[in-house]
């Protein structure tokens, strides 16, 4: 029996990357998933297969998280399907335009903190209501090492990581009385598509990043996977309000 058997799971933006990494392992260890997606039905249909043959059952669902009727949907797929709803995902994300400070526009604003921010809050807002009638209930939000620090040219990325954090504390102490933990992980730098796009704007940056680890390898979706899976059990009961930062000991490393 899987740690996670009984549960259901929605992981937003699993259709690659650190989502699909997460939507995987969770199904793994026995949970129903929807896999969300806004683009590539392919990708996300690639990934519920995965899932299947664990044993677990998985819906692949499209949804915009910063459209409000999308997300609704989303929950309500969820919940027609499965029953309800018992841990969320946050991990869709975008990390925006990669400039300095007076070449980024409103719009390229407006991008980033709706996708990072505003997509969390929705997702929240539609499947709260399920996990309060419930009294129990897991929220787990995508931050990154850069809700800790400032990262030159990703002004507007980090303004929405830091929002994640205090949004994340917040509901902890919001929630926790109403038998709902609320957490985030924080990784560093994770091998992922995303991470392709920013090494053809910074070449040699990927092997720069990994020397600065002491195990000399950059993060893989695996390992925000292992601990997304142990925030969303039961274990994890008295973890509230935490953000997990998952860097392989590179904020540590003062060279």
């Amino acid at each position: 029996m899987g740690k996670l058997d009984g549960k259901t799971v929605i992981v937003t933006g699993s259709s690659y990357g650190i989502g699909r990494g997460i939507a995987i392992r969770l199904g793994r260890d026995g949970a129903n998933i929807v896999v969300n997606y806004s683009k590539s039905e392919d990708k996300a249909k690639e990934v519920v297969a995965e899932i299947e043959k664990s044993g677990s059952r998985s819906i692949a669902v499209k949804a915009n998280v910063t459209k409000s009727n999308e997300v609704k949907n989303l929950i309500v797929t969820c919940i027609s399907t499965f029953g309800g709803i018992d841990v969320l995902v946050n991990n869709a994300g975008t990390n925006g335009r990669i400039a300095p400070i007076e070449e980024i526009t409103e719009e390229d604003w407006d991008h980033i903190i709706d996708t990072n921010m505003k997509g969390h809050f929705l997702c929240i807002m539609h499947a709260l209501p399920h996990m309060l009638k419930k009294k129990k209930g897991r929220i787990i939000n995508m931050g990154s090492i850069d809700s800790f620090v400032g990262d030159p040219n990703f002004s507007t990325y980090v303004a929405s990581k830091h929002g994640i954090a205090g949004l994340t504390r917040s509901l902890a102490l919001e929630l926790g009385p109403k038998g709902i933990t609320v957490n985030a992980i924080c990784p560093g730098f994770v091998d992922t598509p995303s991470a392709d796009i920013i090494e053809k704007l910074y070449p040699g940056v990927k092997e720069e990043v990994a020397n600065k680890i002491p195990m000399r390898r950059l993060l893989r979706p695996e390992d925000v996977a292992a601990v997304a899976s142990f925030l969303a059990s039961d274990e994890a009961e008295m973890v509230n309000g935490s953000c997990i930062v998952i860097d392989g000991g590179m904020m540590i490393n003062v060279n």
